[in-house]
């Protein structure tokens, strides 16, 4: 699957996947692993960073980045890990920097509790710093070409950063020669204040909800403000909107498969997903099974995925939990991009020239029918719009991303 969808949206035209992960199995909704397993809920899952070299072979140009915890790799093992991977994609590797969510994860890692919001992204920062210095270890010019030169490498190219924080300590240099990319493409996808700020100061292309075009606009506006503090240019982070399109062969059927996911929506099997999943937004500190589903939404703080958590209470304000759970609320797709291909490329071209924005990351079910649907219905719609590349120009992943 991870393989053809790699190849799949190659021929397509898109700039990179992402590939997410968790690290734990989440047992908080219900107090039971029974709910997470009995539906497939963000697990099982396999490590996704060997996965990343089998995507790469069988494409030449998309490229892929692979999710880490800044909260349990450590710098080094990361830096390590990234840049092999750049060797083994020839360049095409991204690395998406998050902090985790979830006490459980924390406890797979011998602590009791994780760590508060707000001091795992000001460790995110240092992580980064520490990442950075061991990828800047070696000079771009330190490795020897000249095979009649017998030296590998000049040794005074090659530093050792001594890197020491609050968090994280780490001597290097790093012990791998730099890659195609020197470092990975940097993504972040947290929409919270701290999550804008390390965006701001590292990401090279970050994630965003698409709640409306408003609010789209002002997200936007605040991450290149927040941008020019640390001396970057707006161009140099591409801002991505999530959005879940409900595609068809015409606009009646699209049209009826939305009928139909909204009648669903109010069934107890999907009642219940709504909830596992606001169940996993806070983190493993409010479980939703317990919440009265005829009263008002609860204004509820959590410690996990708080942007996201706040999204649906804002959303919801001044109805039930069940009507907004039922309501075909979606935080990767809240405009309603619904038609045939021709119909949504139109729409989606016109969102981004009102939003002014760098475009958008699909989050939809990944099932061979959304994939043909994506990659050979809705891509070339928007190539005859001129809205996605027709080609790739460059070798890596950040020539590419920043080319178009």
């Amino acid at each position: 699957m991870y393989v053809d969808l790699a190849a799949s949206l190659e021929r397509g035209g898109f700039d990179y996947i992402l590939v997410e992960d968790t690290l734990m199995l989440e047992d908080t909704y219900r107090g039971s692993l029974e709910p997470t397993l009995a539906h497939g809920h963000m697990g099982p899952k396999n490590d996704p960073v060997p996965l990343i070299p089998l995507m790469t072979q069988r494409t030449k140009h998309i490229g892929v980045a692979v999710t880490l915890s800044t909260s349990f790799y450590h710098p080094y093992h990361a830096a390590r890990t990234m840049t092999t991977l750049d060797h083994l994609t020839g360049g095409r590797v991204g690395l998406n920097v998050v902090t985790s969510v979830s006490h459980r994860s924390a406890q797979n890692f011998g602590l009791d509790q994780h760590y508060r919001h707000a001091e795992r992204y000001r460790m995110a920062h240092e992580w980064m710093d520490a990442a950075n210095a061991l990828w800047e270890s070696w000079e771009p010019d330190a490795v020897n070409t000249d095979e009649l030169v017998e030296v590998y490498a000049d040794h005074t190219k090659v530093h050792v950063p001594n890197f020491e924080g609050e968090y994280y300590r780490t001597r290097g240099p790093l012990s791998t020669i730099p890659g195609p990319q020197g470092k990975p493409v940097i993504v972040q996808a947290g929409n919270s204040d701290p999550g804008r700020e390390l965006a701001a100061r590292y990401a090279e292309t970050m994630l965003a909800h698409s709640t409306s075009i408003e609010w789209m606009k002002a997200f936007r506006a605040d991450i290149h403000r927040r941008m020019e503090k640390y001396g970057r240019k707006p161009s140099e982070c591409k801002v991505m909107f999530l959005i879940d399109p409900i595609l068809g062969d015409s606009d009646a059927i699209a049209r009826e498969r939305q009928k139909d996911m909204h009648a669903a929506a109010s069934t107890p099997e999907a009642i219940e997903d709504q909830l596992w999943g606001l169940t996993y937004s806070t983190g493993g500190e409010y479980d939703f099974s317990q919440a009265d589903l005829d009263a008002p939404v609860a204004d509820i703080v959590g410690n996990g995925e708080t942007s996201t958590l706040r999204a649906f209470i804002e959303r919801s304000h001044g109805r039930t939990l069940r009507e907004a759970v039922t309501g075909g609320y979606r935080t990767h797709g809240a405009l309603d991009f619904c038609g045939s291909p021709d119909t949504v490329a139109a729409m989606m071209g016109e969102v981004m020239a009102e939003v002014g924005g760098d475009g958008f990351l699909l989050s939809p079910s990944v099932t061979r029918r959304h994939i043909a649907e994506i990659a050979d219905g809705l891509a070339p719609a928007l190539r005859r719009r001129g809205l996605i590349r027709d080609g790739y120009n460059h070798t890596t992943f950040r020539e590419n991303l920043l080319d178009f």
